[in-house]
């Protein structure tokens, strides 16, 4: 069996590249850190900024991150490859999250999946050739009750049998959810802004 070796030779990231982070994202990344105790804290929500604004996060902006938070990129390589949301290259626009856990497996998850594949014709992790769709799985979507569950996007689709998949992919809407977004994390300066005012009539108080 041949086995692929890395030439350590090759830089990952071009040096004389430019920025992959625009300054109103670094702006964004750091209207977090009065919300924080450390820099180091304000990673996760770093990587969440960064990946909706490229669509994922590369190793280039993985070095721009740990940048900004005074961290080794390795600190920051190692905190985005444990969780699955984040991705290290491009993505489709609708991210299908199919649930694999025991409830929604005996509801017929396995089956959903299978049809999900068949009918985008991509594997897990697997992104369809007009970039439209990605196919990822997930441990648990907390909503075992109506099993089986999956997520495009953020939204919840529950109860989903293997005949329904053809018509979700072909509903445009399958991804939209009808709520307003919470400004916790669109907005965390004017959230801080609150909270200080809040403590301030405490304090008074």
């Amino acid at each position: 069996m041949a086995w692929n070796a890395i030439d350590r030779k090759v830089p990952v990231i071009d040096p004389d590249a430019p920025p992959v982070l625009s300054e109103a994202v670094r702006d964004k990344i750091r209207s977090f850190f009065p919300r924080y105790e450390t820099k180091r804290a304000v990673l996760l929500p770093a990587l969440h900024v960064a990946q909706d604004a490229l669509g994922h996060v590369s190793h280039a902006a993985m070095v721009e991150v740990a940048e900004i938070l005074e961290l080794h990129p390795s600190e920051v390589l190692d905190t985005l490859t444990f969780y699955t949301h984040f991705w290290t290259h491009p993505k489709g626009r609708k991210v299908i999250t199919v649930c694999r856990s025991i409830s929604c497996e005996l509801m017929g998850g396995n089956e959903v999946l299978d049809a999900l594949k068949s009918k985008l014709n991509i594997d897990e992790h697997g992104t369809t050739e007009d970039g439209e769709y990605s196919l990822v799985t997930e441990e648990c979507l907390a909503g075992c009750d109506y099993a089986p569950c999956m997520l495009v996007n953020e939204k919840m689709h529950q109860r989903v049998a293997a005949d329904d998949i053809a018509t979700l992919l072909a509903d445009s809407d399958i991804d939209v959810v009808a709520m307003e977004r919470s400004d916790l994390f669109d907005a965390p300066d004017r959230a801080c802004a609150n909270t200080a005012v809040d403590g301030a009539e405490s304090a008074s108080a």
